[in-house]
């Protein structure tokens, strides 16, 4: 089956691209490591595709309850304040990687990062 991982960029924070970089890195890689082994090396033995979307912070509670209602692995990332932003701000949602069908359900309707 088709997976992916979407990576959800908080939109209402004015970051750099480096800054988003960093970010969607985070949400990446620990969403990753929360997803069982079957559904990573599938993922990783057909590209590791990944999409980074944006939404407002408003909405990342609404799309963790989606991803735990359709038991998508999935990380929030907070900042530590060390650079551009408040510490505690949420930056970025990790999501899978899972059936793109299933992640498709909580991130189709999100813009692409530009």
């Amino acid at each position: 089956m088709n997976k992916k991982q979407v990576i959800i960029i908080n939109k209402d924070l004015d970051m750099s691209k480096g800054k988003i970089a960093a970010q969607a890195s985070h949400a990446s890689l620990e969403a990753y490591l929360k997803t069982d082994k079957k559904q990573r090396n599938e993922w990783r033995s057909r590209g590791a595709k990944k999409i980074i979307v944006e939404a407002e912070a408003n909405k990342f509670s609404e799309i963790i309850r989606k991803a735990e209602r359709l038991n998508i692995s999935y990380h929030k990332v907070k900042d530590a304040g060390h650079t551009e932003i408040k510490p505690g701000s949420k930056t970025a949602i990790g999501l899978g990687p899972e059936d793109a069908s299933k992640i498709d359900k909580i991130t189709s309707q999100l813009k692409l990062v530009k």
